[in-house]
């Protein structure tokens, strides 16, 4: 903060509400008096223009009426102000404003008044131009060295500098490698246009190098029209400055050769003429406009700096001579000649607060104001305490933070699922090549205690999984009101789901008195569909390829107990034995034991293990928490069928690949394609056709590749989408059997999930393969590593698609060996803090094989 203020000379407020930017003030004798003294000249966002010529009889005193010389309201937002030689004919000032699509000039003169009211001045227009496209900014001089008049240049928004020799237009051209205009100005000394580029950089165009280029009056795409006459744009030099610039400014004094100043957002520049840095000077603040002017030092410059702090710095070179405080945050700011008075500071903020001030030593310390004494009632304060403390703790009260319990929820929803399938089968558009598609019925019911506000329902299953219909929108809900929907699910693609559970979110606001709008807030259920939509009951299968035992600790339940939609009660054969064929055609058989305590499951397809070993442990886990069996638990003593999972990651692993050449292929043949296309269009618009040379008949042998490979592409992404739901099936059956062989606790489980199945959806930037990689490298080297050595090998912190599956298929094997070994899974990296698991006998000798059939 400065000690010192900026000393108010005069101010004024403009308007109510209206915008100003940096280019809507200027400053010069615009009615062309002659006596020297400058008016102030500001444009507004809101179309207002307003001419100041201020007369304070002491300093600091406010706007008189006789100031505001003219004010008009102009149609259209007003972005910049200019005054120069813009009539033909004269040498005259006159008024250049600058509108979204429109360039106008005025001439302001003056009338001497008769009265006490004083002179009246004159606002007329001159001539104007329309504008094709919309203007940024502009700047003028003599445009080619020519003498006694200013040349108006308008860059536009998309990047195209419009050159006007007063009342005619003269030409466009577009600025090379353009993405957002910068700050433009104009160089006399070197006949060049300044701007800095959205690349960072300050570039200079030669006015003699924009005349005979290519004319851009419109965009030019062809190669043929490249070719035509004129000559490519080219910039006469470049300097990067590594950030954005607020404002450039060419000055040229007397006692110091001419020098280009960049405002940045952290520094300002001095350059050459040829764009050599002269000095550059580092900010410790955010700077919002500056202005150089005359040092009374020969060869130096001073400079004025604005910022966000409401400072105005002032800078000769780069040393700071002093700091003033100003009552407001400049965007413009500039020095004047003001009623003899040389050297006024005028500066504008942008919600209009315009201020004419001199620099002086009037001290800006603040002082507390006095505080009336008054006697302390400890009663009160002490009930205002207790009423404060009571509202803390209503406030952070812990249930406000985490979840409330189901009874205390503002809004509950609840899924049922129909123990029965849908009589008439409400499945639509189903890739499943079977006879008879099933559904079944989901009823999903919201309630809320509270009003809630739009209320959202989303019904999310698993591919190939689909609902009839997954989006619902309510009406508002009042308080203690129900809103029911009922939907069916079915099996839509042609490949057997990995997960039979849904999940339906609710989202919802709720109002409060501090935010009417409401408060918004989230309510879950998750349901699991029936297996029978699925698979239906069928022969068992004496021989297959891939067989599981699962040991238990309790004798056999007849399956006419555990799965009675699938047995009929007439067949007692079936109390042991039990066949499920699936939708998509394969067969999954399961046996329990007569003499021992154990079941086997058993198909031709390792992925179709899963859901018939997950579906028999969740309904004998029912069964006896029915009968209040605690001590129920499920044990495999088996190989663990990596050979098998490895087959099915190759298969995922090598559709990916193709998905690679694929897209390869497309860019090449589209690339091929689009180039074609060029030549054909060159020899259709040629005024003297050339023959076409089998042109077209290279198009469409192109665009039958094309089609072709589009079509392999699409037949490779469905065959992809299908491998990675079988891969997802077989790694949550490897999943659950290592947590059974292992004993694994609930986290420990939770572990191995996040790491084997981390992702939902499969995509070409983020495979499975790679992520799964990273996680178990992660565990080997932390809970499962047998060395500080390990733990101190580094990561990959790029996850890339891999060349082969050889390093992951390492790895799961390493991974198991090492929980075989007696790792124990944990997030903690002490590994000295790990302890050893109790390993079963037949787990001893760990081995890859899986049962073959017999």
């Amino acid at each position: 903060m400065s000690l010192f203020k900026a000393r108010d000379w005069w101010s004024t407020i403009l308007g109510e509400k209206e915008e100003f930017d940096q280019g809507c003030l200027c400053v010069a004798d615009v009615d062309n008096s002659g006596s020297g003294q400058d008016k102030i000249i500001v444009g507004s966002y809101m179309g207002y223009l307003r001419i100041f010529n201020p007369h304070p009889v002491k300093p600091g005193d406010g706007v008189q009426p006789e100031d505001l010389l003219l004010e008009v309201q102009l149609r259209e937002p007003i972005l910049q102000v200019e005054v120069g030689k813009f009539v033909s004919g004269t040498e005259g000032l006159h008024l250049a404003v600058l509108h979204c699509r429109k360039l106008c000039v005025y001439a302001v003169s003056g009338t001497l008044g008769n009265v006490e009211h004083g002179n009246q001045y004159q606002l007329k227009l001159m001539y104007e131009h329309n504008l094709q496209r919309t203007a940024c900014n502009m700047t003028y001089g003599p445009f080619g060295g020519v003498k006694g008049r200013d040349l108006i240049c308008i860059q536009s928004m998309d990047g195209m500098l419009m050159l006007f020799e007063q009342e005619s237009y003269a030409f466009g051209r577009f600025l090379p490698g353009f993405l957002l205009p910068g700050p433009l100005t104009y160089s006399s000394r070197t006949d060049s246009f300044i701007t800095v580029s959205s690349c960072r950089q300050v570039e200079s165009y030669k006015y003699q190098v924009l005349a005979f280029a290519t004319d851009a009056d419109e965009r030019q795409e062809t190669e043929q029209q490249k070719l035509s006459s004129g000559k490519r744009l080219a910039v006469d030099w470049v300097l990067n400055i590594g950030e954005q610039a607020l404002d450039i400014c060419v000055v040229s004094f007397n006692q110091a050769v001419s020098s280009v100043f960049v405002l940045g957002e952290r520094n300002f520049f001095c350059l050459k003429d040829n764009g050599q840095i002269r000095f550059m000077k580092k900010l410790d603040y955010s700077p919002s406009c500056f202005i150089p002017y005359c040092s009374v030092k020969e060869g130096t410059i001073n400079t004025l700096v604005g910022n966000h702090s409401k400072m105005l710095n002032v800078y000769q070179d780069v040393t700071l001579k002093w700091a003033t405080q100003l009552p407001h945050i400049p965007v413009s700011v500039k020095v004047a000649n003001l009623q003899d008075l040389k050297g006024v500071i005028v500066t504008l903020s942008d919600n209009g607060h315009l201020q004419c001030s001199y620099l002086g030593t009037d001290p800006s310390l603040f002082q507390a104001p006095r505080v009336d004494s008054r006697e302390i009632n400890y009663e009160e304060f002490d009930a205002e305490m207790k009423e404060l403390q009571k509202i803390i703790k209503e406030a952070t009260k812990p249930e406000d933070i985490l979840p409330k319990s189901e009874k205390h929820r503002d809004l509950i929803v609840t899924a049922e699922v129909s123990p029965d399938l849908d009589a008439e089968s409400q499945a639509i558009d189903s890739e499943v090549k079977a006879e008879a598609v099933p559904s079944v019925t989901v009823k999903i019911t919201i309630h809320s205690r509270v009003t809630a506000q739009k209320p959202n329902l989303t019904v999310c299953v698993q591919a190939p999984l689909a609902v009839t219909c997954d989006q619902f929108v309510f009406d508002d809900l009042e308080p203690d009101s129900s809103e029911t929907v009922v939907l069916s699910a079915f099996l839509k693609g042609n490949c057997s789901p990995s997960e039979l559970e849904g999940n339906c979110v609710v989202s919802y606001s709720t109002p409060t008195e501090l935010n009417p709008e409401g408060i918004l807030k989230v309510a879950q259920c998750n349901f699991r569909l029936p297996l029978r939509l699925i698979c239906f009951p069928a022969q068992p299968s004496k021989a297959a390829n891939h067989k599981l035992t699962i040991d238990t600790n309790k004798p056999p339940i007849s399956f006419l107990t555990i799965f009675p939609d699938f047995v009929d009660p007439s067949e007692d054969d079936q109390a042991n034995v039990l066949g499920f064929q699936f939708l998509t055609g394969s067969k999954t058989t399961l046996l329990a034991s007569k003499t021992s305590q154990r079941y086997r499951i058993q198909s031709d397809q390792l992925e179709d293990l899963w859901l018939i070993t997950k579906e028999l442990m969740l309904r004998l886990e029912e069964h006896f928490k029915k009968q209040n069996c605690k001590d129920f638990a499920c044990t495999f003593s088996g190989s663990i069928p990596l050979q098998e999972y490895f087959e099915l990651i190759d298969r995922h692993f090598e559709l990916r690949l193709n998905a690679e050449k694929f897209q390869e292929l497309l860019s090449e043949r589209a690339v091929q394609f689009r180039a074609i296309e060029r030549r054909l269009l060159t020899r259709f618009k040629d005024k003297t056709p050339a023959p076409l040379q089998h042109l077209d008949t290279l198009l469409e042998g192109t665009f039958r590749e094309v089609i072709a490979l589009a079509d392999a592409a699409e037949e490779n992404q469905a065959n992809m989408f299908q491998a990675f739901t079988k891969l997802k099936s077989a790694t949550h059956l490897v999943i659950m059997l290592i947590s059974l062989w292992q004993k694994l606790s609930t986290d420990q489980v939770a572990i191995l999930e996040a790491t084997f199945l981390p992702l939902a959806e499969d995509t070409q930037e983020l495979g499975w393969e790679e992520t799964v990689d990273a996680a178990i490298s992660y565990l080997l080297r932390t809970c499962l590593s047998k060395s500080s050595k390990e733990q101190a090998l580094t990561l990959s912190s790029q996850l890339c698609m891999p060349k082969d599956t050889s390093r992951l298929k390492k790895n799961i094997t390493l991974f198991c060996d090492r929980l075989a070994k007696g790792g124990r899974l944990s997030l903690s990296t002490d590994s000295a803090t790990q302890q050893t698991a109790v390993m079963p006998a037949s787990c001893s000798g760990f081995g890859l094989d899986v049962h073959s059939a017999s």
